[in-house]
């Protein structure tokens, strides 16, 4: 209770200078609690001093010199360096007393704290190198962005194994950049990996289907508006249930194959397909029967679907990818007015 008589205190924030001795001591203990953070860019400058090449490598002294064990090492160190530096001033004092003792009565060398000393500044030209000694920047793209977030992938399963760490997050900006689409969903498996061990999260960008495949709904966000960014979680839209392929149509406008089925598989199985299909028009579609070539009357999203169950029959045009998008336009139509649709995005 506030004694009779006294003022209310009151609180207004301020801005306080870190650089002073009192306050960046406060400044080092609240940094300890706070998170690792490093940004893995989809650009790079493609030199041997690329940032993006020595970051993780920086990254991974910072923790390294925050071992207690090797803390202790470096305190040793610096008091052997402190009792020498002493030991140079004690020689100097007495040399300088025999020309004139009244310049200086004492030197005393003054070396910072050890937790103050920029031990990881000793690294910091570090250089990665692979087969034959040669320069990683002279590798492929694809190859040096595989060694650069693998190391995340590494220091992830360090830090899983040994307790205490400090928490880190990984930001990483298209890791689909110059990769295959193998490596991709590799890639994003592993990610997914380093995302569920303790004390690491990763979030990334992407603008590329095949990573979206490989990852849960819970694990997505649409950014969506040109002048004001939208950040919405992602929920199914004309289909009942959960689709990544429809996510990459809506995020990314990717017409697939994949969907196209979703699509005309939910209609058939609500029992609508002869409701869909009546009064629009066809197109001509052959195959064979019996030896012989017949000729069937189609509607566009049939001549689709047949084409991608039936690629061994040849004896029709490929469907174009502006007939795709027009076929799933025209289902997604049918199944939010006549069917209903799901949640929105």
């Amino acid at each position: 209770m506030r004694p009779a008589g006294q003022a209310e205190l009151k609180f207004d924030e301020c801005d306080i200078d870190v650089a002073k001795l009192e306050t960046k001591q406060i400044w080092e203990r609240l940094r300890s609690y706070l998170p690792l953070y490093t940004l893995f860019r989809s650009d790079r400058e493609n030199t041997e001093s690329d940032s993006e090449v020595q970051d993780p490598m920086r990254l991974a002294v910072r923790q390294i010199m925050e071992d207690p064990e090797i803390q202790r090492d470096l305190d040793g160190i610096a008091g052997r360096v402190r009792d020498r530096l002493s030991e140079v001033a004690d020689g100097t004092l007495e040399k300088l007393n025999e020309m004139n003792p009244e310049l200086a009565k004492s030197l005393s060398p003054r070396i910072p704290p050890t937790e103050e000393l920029k031990w990881a500044d000793v690294f910091k030209n570090v250089s990665v190198t692979g087969d034959e000694e040669i320069p990683l920047n002279k590798r492929g793209s694809g190859v040096k962005r595989l060694v650069l977030l693998n190391f995340f992938r590494a220091e992830a399963d360090r830090r899983q194994r040994e307790a205490g760490g400090q928490y880190v997050v990984y930001a990483i900006e298209e890791p689909e950049t110059s990769q295959h689409p193998d490596h991709q969903r590799l890639l994003t498996n592993a990610l997914a990996k380093v995302a569920e061990s303790e004390g690491s999260q990763v979030i990334l960008t992407t603008h590329s289907p095949e990573i979206v495949k490989q990852l849960r709904f819970d694990d997505l966000l649409l950014i969506s508006g040109q002048e004001q960014r939208c950040v919405n979680p992602v929920k199914e839209k004309d289909l009942p249930y959960p689709s990544l392929n429809e996510v990459n149509y809506v995020a990314f406008g990717e017409a697939s194959a994949e969907y196209h089925n979703e699509l005309y598989g939910h209609i058939e199985e609500c029992g609508r397909l002869t409701e869909y299909n009546r009064d629009k028009p066809t197109i001509t579609y052959r195959r064979e029967r019996r030896g012989a070539v017949v000729e069937e009357q189609k509607t566009l999203t049939e001549y689709i679907r047949h084409q991608i169950h039936h690629p061994e029959n040849t004896h029709n045009d490929r469907y174009s990818s502006e007939a795709l998008e027009e076929s799933i336009g025209t289902m997604r139509e049918f199944i939010r007015t006549q069917v209903g649709a799901g949640a929105e995005i």
